[in-house]
């Protein structure tokens, strides 16, 4: 198997909510939305340390006894072919699976779940789901990239696997009239998540001048969107 690991976090209490669970870093993505605080992982995945597949897979299997899963990020984990491998390794370790994506590959998301090898997925809802809205905030040149997005979501909804959409929430980006419009497009959905913008290492150096929405104005989105939606949480409130 090719797929280099470029970070292993341990133990981490809030990858995957309720979870104790590793975080496996994968290189690469497709998207390059400006906010992005993996933007070496993005652009220069060269730079870290290839982490072998072993290392992980012994602390992993000694430690089972408090893991309850693996957490595999990027990055976008799913552009990579080798994926179902890892996967199936960490398995065979006795882990439960979450998968974080942007939704731009629908293969092999369908694959995943026809294979039974992952447990939840976290998936991105950049924007609005036009093209205008999502080719901002996501950074991407092509339609058929957004189409795709289109066909992961329409595959978690009609699905049994358990999911999350999540949306990092920037000013500039991101008002109360996007917010509305995004719950609205993916109404009945199990699971929103509205992640406050922390401004970290971006890959666009302007957003790190950029403030997040305090406690309040997150509420705000949080009680229009949960109207829409199964269950709405926020993650990350942040006072300014």
């Amino acid at each position: 198997m090719k797929l280099a690991i470029k970070g292993f976090d341990q133990m981490s209490l809030v990858d995957w909510d309720g979870m104790v669970a590793a975080t496996l870093y994968l290189p690469n993505c497709n998207f390059r939305c400006p906010y992005c605080h993996n933007a070496g992982l993005v652009l220069l995945p060269d730079q870290y340390e290839t982490i072998p597949l072993d290392v992980v897979l012994s602390y992993v299997t000694e430690h089972n006894d408090f893991l309850d899963g693996v957490c595999i990020t990027g990055g976008e984990p799913c552009m990579h072919k080798d994926l179902p491998g890892l996967i199936q390794a960490l398995r065979d370790a006795g882990m439960r699976i979450k998968v974080d994506t942007n939704g731009s590959f629908p293969d092999m998301l369908e694959r995943l779940i026809a294979d039974e090898l992952v447990d939840y997925v976290a998936m991105d809802v950049k924007a609005p789901l036009d093209y205008e809205s999502y080719a901002k905030s996501a950074g991407i040149t092509d339609r058929r990239i957004f189409n795709k997005v289109r066909g992961s979501i329409e595959i978690l909804m009609d699905g049994q696997i358990d999911y999350e959409f999540r949306t990092t929430v920037v000013p500039t980006l991101h008002r109360a009239s996007d917010m509305k419009l995004i719950a609205e497009q993916i109404r009945g959905a199990r699971r929103y998540v509205i992640q406050n913008y922390v401004a970290r290492e971006t890959l666009d150096p302007s957003f790190m001048d950029e403030l997040p929405y305090n406690s309040e104005r997150l509420n705000e989105f949080k009680k229009m969107v949960g109207r829409k939606v199964d269950e709405c949480v926020i993650r990350g409130k942040i006072d300014v």
